[in-house]
């Protein structure tokens, strides 16, 4: 089982960025270099030969997940599950508890379900993995539909989890804590048993696992890998991932690079783009209080990333570029890469960004189409100390329960 106590960044739990900065401003930290594997679904393993010769052997059903969305919820929780345990081989369903299958998630994007919880009512899954956030918990728990199929999950002894809020908020008033040690975000560790709480980064206790926030998500999303598919899955899930930590450079002649402004930010978005890093990009930057417009170069704004999710842009390429930017990211996904280095808007804003010495990156795929382009010459929290310093930055570590490097 993976170690409760193993220290996890998460934006560093995603392939590393490229990142050009204009030569005036400081780098303060720089990321280790490293050869990125090559993306991969991770199977099960193939069944035995049959013993005879004429039976024909077929493969195992997908492992069956279902992921309840409400609006509020933590879209880094959420899109963090899907998205790893798709890599996995599973079988994930994003099911809405609201009225319709649009959700605005807590700090303001838009992601587009599967299908409503009603439709999965009738339905028997692997595991049932809860998001966290503030409302989204509370609204969680108050569908009856997904109250049932949680009551049902844990009486026929299946996997069931929640993170975040959701262990307390949801979990605790359904009486599906009992007998079980707990952990949950630090804001609601009060509400839990005293002699259940635990402080571990993942608890599994039985059926039952639990996780702190968004920060931890990678644990707990590994830990059902494993729990689904053994520990073989989740040493190729995790390779496809990328675990780099932030390194201290030495600043020689350095610059301060105040801001007298909000910062603005554009992510540009496509079919094909990964999802975790445009989710975890929008959600950390957007808790320093970073402007961030997230923009489609496709024809419209609803797009469906590499693990087939759907997001729902900002706006399209063309509004967008309307407006100067502090910084342009751009997220990988190989094919979502290609799409948005085919987009001459993109094109254009990234040569004026260039000249106007603001500063401009890539993660994942996407450097190598800012090579492409002549362009090429951190991560989230890397943005937000360049903003606003390490003290912000480790403000946002610490909301999210990240382990934050010393500094």
């Amino acid at each position: 089982m993976l170690s409760a106590s193993k220290p996890i960044l998460a934006p560093t739990s995603l392939t590393a960025m490229a990142i050009w900065l204009p030569p005036h401003a400081p780098t303060h930290y720089a990321l280790p270099h490293r050869r990125t594997p090559p993306f991969r679904s991770i199977a099960q393993a193939a069944p035995s030969p049959s013993t005879t010769s004429t039976a024909v052997s077929l493969p195992p059903s997908p492992k069956k997940v279902l992921v309840p969305i409400a609006i509020g919820m933590e879209e880094m929780e959420a899109v963090i599950l899907a998205g790893v345990l798709r890599r996995a081989g599973a079988d994930v369903t994003l099911a809405s508890v609201e009225d319709g299958l649009e959700v605005e998630a807590s700090y303001g994007t838009r992601i587009i379900a599967d299908k409503s919880i009603a439709a999965c009512a009738d339905q028997e899954f692997d595991l049932v993995a809860l998001p966290g956030g503030m409302p989204g918990s509370v609204r969680l728990r108050d569908n009856e539909i997904l109250q049932r199929i949680m009551v049902r999950q844990a009486e026929e002894k299946r996997l069931y989890g929640a993170i975040c809020a959701a262990p307390a908020v949801v979990l605790m008033p359904w009486g599906l804590h009992k007998g079980r040690k707990i952990t949950c975000h630090p804001s609601f560790l009060g509400d839990l048993p005293t002699f259940r709480a635990v402080e571990s980064n993942v608890q599994v206790s039985g059926e039952l696992t639990t996780s702190r926030g968004p920060g931890t998500a990678f644990q707990f999303a590994l830990s059902f890998v494993e729990q689904l598919f053994g520990p073989h899955a989740v040493e190729d899930v995790h390779s496809t991932l990328i675990d780099a930590g932030l390194e201290r450079s030495t600043e020689v002649n350095r610059v301060e690079w105040p801001f007298d402004h909000k910062p603005q930010v554009l992510i540009p978005i496509a079919n094909g783009s990964e999802e975790m890093e445009i989710i975890m990009l929008v959600d950390i930057l957007r808790r320093a209080n970073i402007n961030v417009v997230l923009a489609s170069v496709d024809e419209s704004t609803n797009i469906v990333g590499s693990q087939r999710m759907k997001i729902v842009a900002d706006k399209c390429i063309l509004d967008a570029s309307d407006s100067k930017y502090d910084l342009i990211i751009i997220p990988g996904g190989p094919a979502g890469a290609e799409r948005l280095h085919r987009c001459t808007t993109l094109k254009k804003l990234l040569k004026e960004q260039r000249q106007a010495s603001r500063m401009y990156g890539g993660i994942c795929y996407s450097p190598l189409i800012l090579q492409k382009q002549g362009l090429l010459q951190s991560f989230s929290l890397a943005i937000v100390r360049k903003f606003f310093g390490h003290g912000r930055a480790k403000g946002v570590a610490n909301g999210m329960v990240f382990d934050y490097p010393k500094s």
